[in-house]
């Protein structure tokens, strides 16, 4: 795969991936939505589904990595990384124009985020759209939540390599559409499960700049755990899968 291919496939499936998932987190947040209030199961699928749209879309250009934890950890195990500043730059563009579209979306919700017009409860933050907050901060567990998290993401997803059958047949990406929602459902209530760098940190960097009427705060302090967790998760998912298959 050319260098311009694995960016291009990157881009795309990750714009698909945060359009899915911080679409859903909007439909499910905002006010005048007809999803409002759905849930948290409703989100995992959500999420679940950005990855099957997004990785089967990039899967014939690079891969369809989407995610710097599975990058890294792949690198890891393989020795390879010519091609990894490629897919993280190529994942980071596609997060930020993934989380723009979603916003567009849903521009009339964003607009209508005033508290006026016989809303009594306010504006609704619109952080948790974008990227994960934590429901206690605690950045040790958190960071903790974040490593164990990605880890049950990457190691199985190497694994999924090992069988043959299911690349060919495009299963691969179905079974692990299907581990993020499982990972959602299971993992993700401490932290809102990043497991992505580029899924928390893009679609944060675009809510910082975007002109979201009472937006509140980009939480920039707590920014580092959802990427420096998933990281050292997907290193680790790679040396362990290196040493024991």
């Amino acid at each position: 795969m050319s260098n311009g291919d694995i960016f291009l496939g990157e881009v795309i499936g990750t714009a698909i991936l945060i359009l899915f998932g911080a679409g859903v987190c909007a439909a499910v947040t905002l006010k005048h939505s007809k999803a409002r209030h759905s849930g948290w199961v409703v989100i995992a699928f959500g999420w679940g589904f950005g990855v099957l749209a997004g990785a089967y879309t990039a899967a014939p250009l690079s891969g369809g990595h989407l995610n710097p934890a599975v990058t890294l950890g792949i690198a890891v195990d393989t020795g390879v990384w010519d091609k990894v500043w490629v897919y993280l730059l190529g994942q980071m563009v596609g997060a930020m124009i993934g989380a723009v579209l979603a916003y567009l979306v849903y521009l009339a919700q964003f607009n209508a985020n005033t508290g006026r017009d016989g809303d009594t409860d306010g504006p609704t933050p619109t952080l948790g759209i974008f990227s994960t907050i934590p429901e206690i901060r605690n950045p040790a567990a958190n960071l903790l939540t974040e490593v164990i998290a990605t880890v049950a993401l990457v190691l199985p997803i190497l694994a999924f390599g090992m069988t043959k059958g299911l690349g060919e047949s495009g299963t691969q990406i179905l079974i692990v559409s299907l581990l993020v929602v499982g990972i959602g459902l299971s993992l993700g209530g401490p932290t809102g499960y990043a497991i992505n760098p580029a899924r928390d940190l893009g679609p944060r960097i675009v809510h910082t700049l975007l002109p979201i009427p009472n937006k509140g705060t980009s939480d920039w302090s707590y920014a580092w755990v959802p990427v420096v967790g998933p990281l050292i998760g997907g290193a680790i998912a790679g040396v362990v899968y290196n040493a024991a298959f």
